[in-house]
């Protein structure tokens, strides 16, 4: 089922096998919304590596109770074309000129974290 132009529900699904409720899907059409603007922005197809995860699942991989995942609002990036450090700097101009949605915003040594918080978080666990 798409969600957006460029995205399907599957690809926010959890990895664990857990069911998104009713305000986990409406979350996942926020965060789809917005990840459709940045996909749009760079012109490169994104791939999610991790969005919605149960709370389970969540705890099983080492994440905190608390992440932006276990309520749908989070998903973990990957461009093939373009080094994290890039899209993480266009995320930023984005939530600036404020056509997505505040959030967090993480940087990795492989990947981006995007969620919609509503409040600032910045950090970079790059090794």
């Amino acid at each position: 089922m798409n969600l957006t132009k460029n995205f399907k529900l599957e690809e926010f699904q959890c990895k664990g096998g857990t069911i998104m409720n009713a305000s986990v899907y409406a979350n996942v059409i926020e965060l789809s919304s917005a990840l459709q603007i940045i996909r749009e922005c760079i012109d490169y197809p994104i791939h999610i590596t991790s969005a919605y995860r149960g709370l389970e699942y969540n705890r099983m991989i080492g994440s905190k109770d608390t992440s932006q995942h276990v309520l749908g609002k989070a998903a973990d990036l990957q461009v093939k074309e373009i080094i994290p450090i890039e899209l993480y700097e266009v995320i930023e101009a984005l939530i600036e000129l404020e056509y997505i949605p505040e959030g967090g915003l993480g940087l990795y040594n492989t990947f981006v974290h995007y969620d919609i918080r509503g409040t600032k978080a910045r950090w970079d666990n790059r090794k």
